[in-house]
């Protein structure tokens, strides 16, 4: 064992459980969840100091017009961990955020990288305005002005650091970010590799808005599929006929919802900031949506039932929990309330520590965030080396892929005599699309990313999925450090 490694951060993760989650961060219940599983690690407690510690976190302000006046508006960047470059993590927008909550984000990308072996480090950034407040004009001079203050300070650049969007910003904010940074760049051939989750046109990947929901959906999938860890919950093995909450019905929970409902789950709850809806025959997640763009609302919904209060869809009976919201959403006080036999974390930081102690002891399963919601940032990969090759997805190999296939079934006929209708042969030899890979490969990711984490979880005694996480992305990272010569 290596001097100053299991005991010392053993003691500091007791020491630091001692405070109520009302009392800690975001940031702090990370470090928390950190030290917990660090205390199962042999790395020197200086390594581990160093992977857990914030490297650079960027805290600015500058002032944009509006309303005939102006208006200060604060931002942030925080680079958790430069053990890999690029470093890389969303962006932000909403009233709410605040310094700490930023580390925590950025912290728990540093994790879910290791955790998916992307080869980045964590990074997130924000910035303090509500979205809906301001005109588009407004957001673009908002998000230049916020890009052209990463570009001074060398927080953003291909190879530097490189946003995605988040809660609050989506494709748009990403092509004004690309734009701005080429127009600091112009002679960068690989400008457009500063920012993921672009529009198509400008650069982006297909299958990228859907990734984060698609992720949640495999992580689930794949946690379900294990006799053994179903039995203990009472449920049967697979997706068929499982009940499922959602709470959140932007672009993860969205995305979640309907990848699960045509897995043959049935979606009886949903919730949004407005209230939730209920029914236990099942809700068709697109006519919902098509709902509340006619009238603003979810509430109404023909056929179900309305709960008032967005916290208490938590509280609905169902197999599969799945809060893709906001963080703390599940706390020491309604965590006693959860009727769930799984929840699925789509959000970052839904289930605080103390909250996750009482779940245990009911024998819930919480597949973490941490995994769980790694789809958005594996597929940023994929639209990172697609930029740098210069070169779509599949655009080498589909059309040969084709011929070959189609040259086997022709030789297959003449060995059978049997002959396949027109539609079947045509099934049957089509080339992978870029959609097609990327779906592969994040499937894949998430697939070898839990089976990775579910033999941790089975061969330490005593901890959940989420400290089997977090163990492996501590070793991913720590070996990442020691191979750097940083730490021999």
């Amino acid at each position: 064992m290596a001097e100053n490694g299991f005991g010392a951060h053993n003691q500091r993760a007791i020491v630091s459980m001692s405070g109520s989650t009302s009392q800690r961060s975001f940031f702090e219940n990370v470090s928390l969840n950190f030290d917990k599983a660090a205390s199962f690690t042999e790395h020197p407690s200086g390594l581990l100091d160093q992977i857990k510690a914030c490297n650079s976190v960027y805290h600015f302000q500058f002032p944009i017009q509006k309303d005939g006046g102006y208006e200060v508006v604060q931002a942030w960047r925080v680079e958790h961990s430069q053990h890999k470059l690029p470093t890389k993590g969303g962006i932000r927008y909403s009233e709410e955020v605040n310094e700490d909550e930023v580390k925590a984000l950025a912290a728990l990308m540093t994790y879910k990288c290791a955790l998916v072996d992307v080869p980045f480090g964590g990074a997130k950034g924000a910035v303090k305005v509500n979205p809906k407040k301001y005109s588009i004009a407004q957001l673009q001079r908002i998000t230049r002005r916020y890009t052209a203050e990463l570009v001074r300070k060398n927080f953003i650049g291909p190879g530097i650091d490189v946003p995605a969007p988040d809660y609050g910003t989506g494709e748009r904010e990403m092509a004004w970010i690309a734009d701005t940074y080429s127009a600091f760049h112009p002679e960068a051939i690989d400008a457009v590799a500063c920012v993921t989750g672009k529009p198509v046109s400008q650069g982006g990947i297909r299958g990228r808005r859907e990734a984060t929901g698609r992720g949640v959906y495999f992580g689930i999938r794949e946690a379900s599929l294990h006799a053994e860890d179903m039995k203990g919950l009472g449920l049967t093995p697979g997706l068929k006929g499982k009940t499922v909450v959602v709470q959140g019905l932007g672009n993860v929970g969205y995305h979640a919802a309907k990848f699960l409902q045509e897995a043959d789950c049935v979606i009886v709850g949903l919730s949004e900031f407005e209230g939730a809806i209920y029914d236990p025959q099942g809700l068709d997640i697109d006519r919902v949506v098509k709902h509340r763009k006619e009238t603003k609302t979810i509430l109404g919904f023909p056929g179900a039932k309305d709960v008032p209060r967005t916290l208490d869809a938590l509280e609905l009976e169902c197999d599969i929990l799945v809060p893709a919201a906001l963080e703390n959403q599940i706390t020491a006080e309604n965590a006693g309330r959860i009727k769930a036999k799984i929840i699925g974390e789509g959000a970052n930081g839904p289930v605080t520590p103390d909250a996750e102690e009482v779940l245990k002891k009911r024998q819930v399963l919480i597949v973490p965030d941490m995994y769980l919601n790694a789809g958005g940032v594996t597929v940023s990969y994929f639209e990172w080396l697609k930029n740098l090759q210069h070169v779509r997805l599949g655009r080498m190999g589909k059309r040969f892929t084709e011929t070959s296939l189609a040259q086997l079934i022709i030789t297959i006929e003449r060995a059978t005599g049997h002959k396949l209708a027109p539609q079947e042969k045509e099934r049957l030899a089509r080339g992978p699309s870029e959609e097609d890979l990327v779906n592969s490969g994040l499937e894949d990711t998430m697939i070898n990313a839990y089976n990775e984490i579910r033999e941790i979880w089975k061969k330490t005694p005593g901890i959940d999925l989420r400290t089997a996480a977090f163990i492996s992305a501590i070793n991913k990272v720590a070996t990442s450090y020691m191979e750097l010569g940083i730490f021999p």
